[in-house]
């Protein structure tokens, strides 16, 4: 074969490929419990759900764990909330329904065997809400027909800004990884004042929307961004590795490893009915 045809098979090279399914030999680990807890100033809220991780190629949900001990201290008094596992939602919930105070710290723990999890956080002072309002626009390019949300407010802080909004359409949380909307201060501290329109989500008439705005510390923030970057990424050859998201959780007591996170913070809550003009 002469230099010409090398070069011509050279060439053509990167057109033709063979695509066949491989199964990586894992190494099989213990199951890690997974720990992902949510404290508030709004009783109804306040959960923490407890599962053990599974091999990478199980399907189906992990198992849940019901048999441990769940409460949550505040550090300042030492006033105990104690959580029970409901069977109904699969979570623990806290006995008296009681929530936070606002500018006090918690801390969450877990007891489970020999181990004993621990993590804290501050009840964040929140930002203002002021009003939504919502308009129906028609399709475009990048944009689906539909009604869209505008918030209204302010955010007077000047540390600590780091949010995130969760929307419950029809009694529906939205969870997807599109819907894990987050933002910071990166671009100032004035986009409620402006006015924050929810453009990557669509209404329909009728639609009835629970709007709740979180004001995150920093770590519970970095693990969610953290978490949504894995959930976006596809495997391919210019992704970066996929790793858990770092906990904010650390073990007390016993041994081992544990994932997941905990979060404390204010919630601000609104509900909306899409009306037709």
């Amino acid at each position: 074969m002469n230099m010409k045809r090398i070069l011509y098979c050279l060439l053509l090279l990167p057109f033709f490929s063979c695509q066949e399914e491989v199964f990586l030999d894992l190494q099989k680990k213990e199951s890690i419990p997974i720990i992902e807890g949510i404290w508030t100033n709004v009783g109804g809220l306040n959960q923490v759900k407890i599962s053990l991780s599974k091999d990478y190629y199980s399907e189906g949900p992990g198992e849940v764990v019901d048999n441990a001990e769940v409460y949550v201290v505040n550090s300042g008094n030492g006033f105990r909330y104690n959580f029970r596992f409901s069977e109904d939602v699969s979570r623990y919930i806290p006995v008296n329904n009681l929530g936070g105070r606002i500018e006090e710290k918690y801390e969450l723990h877990v007891l489970m065997g020999e181990n004993h999890y621990i993590s804290s956080g501050t009840l964040l002072a929140p930002p203002k809400l002021d009003s939504i309002t919502y308009a129906f626009k028609e399709e475009r390019i990048f944009r689906d027909e539909g009604y869209y949300l505008t918030l209204y407010g302010d955010i007077p802080f000047t540390t600590d800004n780091n949010y995130r909004v969760r929307l419950v359409r029809n009694d529906t949380l939205l969870n997807r990884r599109s819907d894990y909307l987050l933002f910071d201060d990166t671009f100032g501290t004035s986009i409620l004042n402006r006015g924050f329109e929810l453009s990557g989500f669509r209404f329909k008439e009728n639609d009835k929307v629970r709007i709740e705005l979180y004001r995150l510390n920093q770590d519970a923030f970095d693990y969610l961004n953290q978490l949504v970057n894995l959930l976006f990424n596809d495997g391919g050859l210019f992704s970066p590795p996929p790793e858990n998201p770092k906990t904010n959780i650390r073990i007390l007591e016993g041994g081992g490893e544990v994932l997941g996170y905990f979060l404390v913070s204010p919630v601000l809550t609104e509900t909306v009915v899409i009306q037709p003009e």
